[in-house]
């Protein structure tokens, strides 16, 4: 009995194998547009992909970015301006692109733009901090989607879109976890509706890396300017050592990060290129073995595990 089983489970990792390792053909002649340009994943998937030889439109926020990119790649890389925030910069970018690939259509679109700040526990927020998140990392990548989506379909293409271990189990305050949900649905729903016409959609949930989101400086500034304004009935109810901890706590789990970020390229990558695409590929030791696992079991469990370091509040119970 157990040997029968073992031997499916053989076939079973053998097959999938062998699926996963099919590539697409025709690369060279394949356009893919990516967003966040500038630094972290999208600058590295950008120079990866040039050097397989696709046609990449790298979208970045800034000339800066931009140029530092195009300094670092052939020829057939371009770049493109894009504020995901604006709709009349996703509209131009969207002209742009149409102008790019012509009637072959977009094969890949990767929507990788994304902040981190502000983060801290919620009461110490307000609704424009996360309003701000929520733009760049939820209502931007829908609206870049929605623009270039029938582009992608004349292709039978590929949507890739970047969630996070987070976006299964929230494990701080802010925008950002809630941004992260939202991208997991948003791209579930998308999945079984295009399906038909041949596009597929895959999400890439990194765990912690070590990108400018991750960047213990910017985070430490924004959590002091939070704190600076939050007010003072709820500064006495939490204590000044409650954000000092809180802080402390922040730098301990972001030092820990990891400074792969071909784990989570290779994944996008893959997603782009191979005939089979996972709908799911969870990057980062961290997300196989800490966040996914804990999202599965009971609430009380994993609430146990998140706040067994937190400090208490001065005036908690």
């Amino acid at each position: 009995m157990w040997l029968y089983l073992a031997a499916l489970l053989a076939l079973y990792i053998l097959r999938r194998w062998y699926r996963e390792q099919q590539t697409v053909g025709n690369l060279p002649d394949k356009y893919v547009f990516i967003t966040g340009c500038d630094s972290g994943f999208g600058h590295l998937l950008a120079k990866q992909l040039d050097g397989r030889g696709l046609r990449v439109l790298a979208a970045c926020l800034t000339e800066q970015g931009a140029e530092r990119l195009r300094q670092a790649t052939s020829g057939r890389l371009q770049t493109v301006i894009l504020d995901v925030t604006c709709s009349d910069s996703i509209a131009a970018a969207t002209a742009w692109v149409k102008g790019q690939v012509g009637d072959r259509g977009l094969w890949g679109l990767v929507n990788n733009a994304g902040i981190g700040v502000p983060t801290a526990p919620n009461e110490w927020l307000s609704k424009a901090d996360f309003v701000k998140v929520l733009d760049v990392n939820l209502i931007g990548p829908i609206e870049v989607t929605l623009s270039l989506l029938p582009l992608v379909r004349r292709a039978r293409g590929r949507v890739v879109n970047v969630a996070s271990a987070v976006g299964r189990l929230s494990v701080t305050g802010g925008g950002y976890c809630p941004a992260k949900y939202g991208v997991e649905a948003f791209s579930d729903s998308l999945r079984r509706e295009i399906r038909a016409f041949g596009v597929k959609v895959s999400i890439i949930e990194p765990g912690a890396f070590r990108t400018p989101i991750l960047d213990t400086q910017c985070i430490q500034k924004g959590l002091a300017q939070v704190w600076s304004r939050t007010p003072t009935e709820v500064k006495e109810a939490y204590g000044q050592h409650y954000f000092d901890y809180y802080i402390e706590n922040i730098q301990k789990i972001f030092s820990s990060a990891g400074p792969n970020l071909h784990l989570v390229t290779d994944a996008m990558e893959h997603a782009l290129t191979a005939q089979h695409p996972r709908t799911r590929y969870s990057c980062g030791w961290d997300a196989k073995l800490f966040y996914l696992p804990l999202s599965y079991l009971p609430t009380s469990w994993a609430d146990l595990v998140l706040t067994r370091n937190q400090s208490k509040p001065a005036q908690g119970v």
